[in-house]
């Protein structure tokens, strides 16, 4: 009796073999590798490596490597099905056993994709050469997919024709139902599935030809713009991600992967040199996507989008990044604009939006934040709890408090209230405005360091430097103090409104948490820091930005220990990157 051949399929691309060995192995990113002690033989120094993109790893020191159910073999003593049945169990996935043997559903796979990859190049060869194919080949030309854009992705054109296709592929019709390329109608006759449509062929991450999208031409009086394969026993749209066989490769040199919403928002990246983006096959993006996605880069930036669906989708995309192990961040593209018009109108600009995405959390917050008008206490007291509303969605407690920290400082309210209203996790948190006033919005956590600073020095000098400071005013006012180390020389020494900054903390009566204030200070500098070096492919900066984007995430733990040394690295890190720009 053996397991079912689809089913080891299955597991094999649900499995990342980075978070299987890393239950048993303390693994640490190098360059596109993962690297740790090997737990087969003893070693001081690691020479065990693991792959994602791959699903491999290998030692060595001992020689030992393999995939998933080698390297379960291997740690649990156990023969290839106990390794399955392992893995299926972690995985949730039931099996099925079958006397004939694995060969017949490889087979049958085997014979469907055959059939998919004889119609990709059926369709390609009608739109390069067929008369009938001219205004497809004129449409894609006013839209820049033509020549090598259009052989390099495969596109077709399915001509206006009730049964060509079926007539001429020669593949048996049992085949062509499977596969959705044909049904057969009233009059039991076969027919094409697809008709005058331009075709997007799909294909797995390895490459193998799963599925269509067909979209109409401009004109067309059919009222379905885009049709695509249904579900079939080789294509799955929950798991399946147009463009990945293509972007894996650049996807796993820079550790980040772009989703779409469409096929030509993937070519238009492609185009614009951005080489690592995929599209969603008519489908929400599911876990199952992050999974297959967390194989290549653990850095997702969406690019349409994601604040449509609202709370739901964000408590989803929150579940999944902790679950996962992924950051999941949003591309600022110009309103309006889709990527495959972006990259037509402006490519830099492309490039620059998935360089410089915003965290998640962060891009549903500026969207708040952008709705209001702060006139008024009362405004800004409205918009303080409708972005509290939203930090509050994140289920960490110590994100939360730092996105309180980066509200207030941005609607005039004292950090450490809002920071306990990121403690309790309230959905519809409540402000008095009466109570809760600060007089301007230069009172934000940059002037509440300062207040700090000039009224209880010992109580946050050792934590600041000039990096933390990216308003002008506030910065001259730091450097002023620090040079001079008390305020009646600060104010000596400082231009105007640097005094003026100095002379409204020198009065201001606020109270104060200093390790709140601090670590609100240090958590906006850093990941204005980090937005500045998104796109870097070095692998020690990589690795440098990684390693701070953990101490981020350390910060206001209630371990105030691990909180302590977060902030120390994290200073130390952006103290390196102000002195690496001044050189």
């Amino acid at each position: 009796m053996g397991i079912a051949d689809d089913d080891i399929d299955k597991i094999r691309s649900t499995v990342s073999i980075v978070d299987l060995v890393g239950g048993y192995v303390a693994l640490k990113r190098v360059g596109r590798n993962w690297s740790g002690l090997c737990p087969f033989h003893a070693e001081k120094s690691p020479s065990f490596y693991v792959r994602e993109e791959t699903g491999r790893y290998k030692c060595f020191g001992c020689d030992k490597g393999g995939d998933v159910f080698t390297f379960v073999q291997e740690i649990e003593h156990t023969d290839f099905p106990g390794s399955v049945e392992h893995l299926a169990a972690k995985a949730g996935i039931s099996l099925n056993y079958t006397t004939t043997g694995q060969s017949k559903e490889r087979a049958k796979r085997k014979k469907l994709t055959q059939a998919m990859g004889d119609a990709v190049e059926w369709y390609h060869e009608r739109l390069l050469s067929d008369p009938d194919a001219r205004a497809a080949r004129d449409y894609l030309r006013q839209r820049d997919l033509h020549g090598d854009v259009a052989r390099h992705f495969k596109l077709g054109w399915a001509p206006d024709d009730w049964d060509l296709l079926a007539r001429e592929l020669g593949q048996p019709t049992d085949v062509l139902q499977d596969v959705g390329l044909a049904f057969r109608n009233r009059r039991n006759r076969m027919q094409d599935a697809f008709r005058a449509r331009v075709m997007f062929p799909i294909f797995s991450e390895s490459g193998e030809a799963l599925a269509f999208g067909g979209r109409v031409l401009p004109g067309s009086d059919d009222p379905a713009k885009y049709k695509n394969s249904s579900e079939t026993p080789i294509y799955t749209k929950s798991k399946t991600l147009y463009g990945l066989n293509w972007a894996k490769a650049d996807a796993a040199k820079v550790d980040q992967i772009i989703v779409c919403e469409g096929y030509t928002d993937v070519i238009g990246f492609h185009q614009a040199g951005v080489p690592r983006a995929v599209a969603t096959c008519g489908t929400a993006l599911t876990e199952e996507h992050v999974r297959l996605l967390k194989r290549y880069a653990s850095r997702v930036v969406l690019s349409f989008d994601a604040d449509a669906a609202g709370q739901g989708a964000a408590e989803r995309f929150y579940e999944w990044e902790q679950k996962h192990q992924v950051e999941v961040s949003v591309a600022r593209l110009p309103a309006g604009k889709d990527p495959g018009d972006l990259a037509r109108s402006n490519p830099e600009a492309l490039a620059k939006a998935v360089g410089e995405p915003l965290p998640f959390l962060g891009f549903r917050l500026q969207r708040t934040m952008g709705t209001r008008r702060l006139d008024s206490p009362e405004q800004r007291a409205r918009l303080a709890e409708e972005a509290m509303a939203v930090v509050n969605e994140h289920p960490n407690p110590n994100v939360r408090k730092l996105y309180a920290g980066e509200v207030a400082a941005q609607v005039g309210l004292p950090v450490a209230d809002l920071v306990k209203l990121a403690e309790r996790g309230v959905r519809r948190p409540s402000i008095d405005v009466k109570t809760n006033q600060r007089s301007g919005p230069m009172e934000n956590a940059e002037f509440a360091a300062l207040v700090l600073l000039v009224q209880q020095w010992d109580s946050i000098a050792e934590w600041l430097i000039e990096g933390l400071f990216d308003n002008d005013a506030n910065r001259l006012a730091f450097l002023a103090l620090a040079d001079q180390g008390d305020l009646n020389g600060a104010l000596d020494v400082a231009p105007p409104d640097a005094r003026e900054v100095l002379e409204r903390a020198s009065v201001a009566d606020l109270d104060l948490d200093a390790t709140v204030e601090a670590q609100s200070l240090i958590a906006a500098a850093i990941r204005r820091e980090l937005r500045h070096r998104t796109g870097l492919t070095d692998p020690m900066s990589l690795e440098e930005d990684r390693a701070a984007r953990l101490d981020l995430m350390a910060l206001g733990e209630t371990d105030t220990d691990r909180a302590l040394a977060a902030s120390t690295s994290l200073l130390g890190w952006l103290h390196r990157r102000t002195e690496e720009r001044s050189d």
